[in-house]
């Protein structure tokens, strides 16, 4: 098993016991081995198989998109600056309708080429054809967690088909590509899947023992609708269908209710926040600050390029400290430290994969990225946690690891081919245009 070292870096763990540091990294196989201050020691030097200089680099855990639909990359800025339900209704899904399963594998390949770029290492992803998805995951080496989204507004007949393809999809990428790859069920939303539906959901998710991904209160109109079908706002509704007795990770969950909020926070419930899709499509700001404070696990995610229009995850980063403060009036509310854990400590909880990545410690998973500090926005080099939430951007990633294997080096991917993804991505949408 290949041993090696990262010398004269400097490490921000995620650790609150010693965050950020000058020293030294090992890797052994897909896991990180030991790390420390200063020098490697002689013995630790002699041991490797390979030494890499960090010089000039800040190395931080891969961040974590919680929420995405990666094929929709092939819809970037297709239809912008539109209401919700006026975006899905006559833009988005009369387009996905015409989705092959190669037009949702290079959309996907291109998506995976730019979350590695900008130093995403774990990606939620919700969509169809969902093995060609798990497909571009194996290849490029990303770890993923994938799962079958479905839309229940249809004939029996065909939920029952949909519903079997999710179910077999889990069955088959469960623990697919040596442990990367994990799977979830997903009812798409509480507004387009009928309640008995969504039950069928919940007892597929306790049969197989996987967690539940789900839109939730993504906007006002959506919750006054659930409230006007089924007399409760959607995480009362949720509850009462058994979705929250599994781990769950609910989408936006934008307007909630102090009384949601409890909910969510006694059931475990984590939440994927969106800052800039939630943003372009004025479905409004989600309740972070409140969020937190009452102990709910809540990550980031980018949501689709189609409403976002980049997987920057930096940017979400910096838009969950920011916002939050202008919209409270408190600049004390989301401080650095607290978003960029959103992105990485809570972004793993909140997808089922603490203890495996998110954080630099011996035993973790070696998901990890490399930012260029040689930079004029780094410097002066008073506060690095500071610097990657308020200055950095996904354009300063230099090289990227995940599960021990290098997919980015010097800015260059390694496992995809970009040239060949960006032109099969263009001659899609070109077909898909008509």
């Amino acid at each position: 098993m290949k041993r090696w070292l990262i010398r004269n870096g400097y490490f921000v763990t995620m650790e609150e016991s010693r965050p950020v540091f000058q020293g030294w990294m090992a890797v052994e196989g897909t896991l990180i081995a030991d790390l420390g201050e200063g020098e490697p020691s002689a013995e630790a030097l002699e041991s490797s198989d390979e030494v890499f200089d960090g010089r000039g680099l800040l190395f931080l855990p891969g961040l974590i998109n919680t929420h995405g639909h990666a094929a929709m990359s092939l819809l970037r800025g297709f239809a912008d600056d539109l209401v919700l339900q006026d975006w899905l209704q006559n833009y988005m899904w009369p387009m996905e309708a015409k989705f092959s399963g190669e037009d949702v594998y290079w959309g996907s390949a291109l998506a995976a080429a730019e979350m590695i770029k900008s130093g995403t290492t774990t990606f939620l992803d919700m969509y169809d054809h969902m093995n060609r998805v798990g497909e571009v995951a194996a290849k490029s080496g990303l770890r993923a967690v994938l799962t079958r989204g479905v839309i229940g507004l249809c004939s029996e007949e065909v939920q029952k088909a949909k519903l079997q393809d999710a179910i077999s999809f889990a069955k088959d990428w469960h623990g697919a590509a040596d442990g990367r790859i994990t799977a979830m069920m997903s009812p798409h939303a509480p507004y387009t899947c009928p309640p008995d539906y969504i039950l069928k959901f919940v007892e597929a998710a306790h049969e197989l023992d996987l967690p539940i991904h789900t839109h939730m209160s993504e906007t006002q109109a959506e919750v006054e609708q659930n409230i006007r079908d089924y007399g409760v706002r959607p995480a009362m509704h949720l509850d009462r269908l058994g979705v929250f007795s599994r781990p769950a990770i609910v989408a936006h969950a934008v307007h909630l209710t102090d009384e949601e909020i409890a909910l969510l926070a006694d059931r475990g419930v984590a939440v994927s926040h969106n800052p800039v899709s939630n943003l372009k499509l004025a479905s409004g700001v989600a309740r972070v600050p409140e969020m937190l404070e009452a102990g709910v696990t809540v990550s980031l995610g980018t949501d689709s390029v189609a409403s976002n229009n980049n997987l920057d995850l930096f940017e979400e980063i910096r838009m969950a400290a920011l916002l939050h403060k202008g919209v409270t009036g408190n600049p004390t509310v989301v401080p650095a430290g607290e978003a960029l854990r959103m992105g990485t400590v809570y972004g793993a909880r909140a997808v089922g994969l603490e203890g495996k990545t998110g954080v630099l410690k011996p035993g973790m998973k070696a998901d990890f990225i490399a930012v260029s500090t040689d930079k004029p926005h780094f410097v002066p080099r008073t506060d690095y946690v500071s610097h990657l939430v308020y200055a950095a951007s996904g354009a300063d990633v230099k090289h990227v690891w995940a599960d021990g294997r290098q997919l980015l080096r010097d800015g260059e991917l390694l496992t995809l081919d970009e040239e060949q993804i960006r032109f099969e991505a263009q001659a899609c949408y070109e077909r898909l245009r008509g």
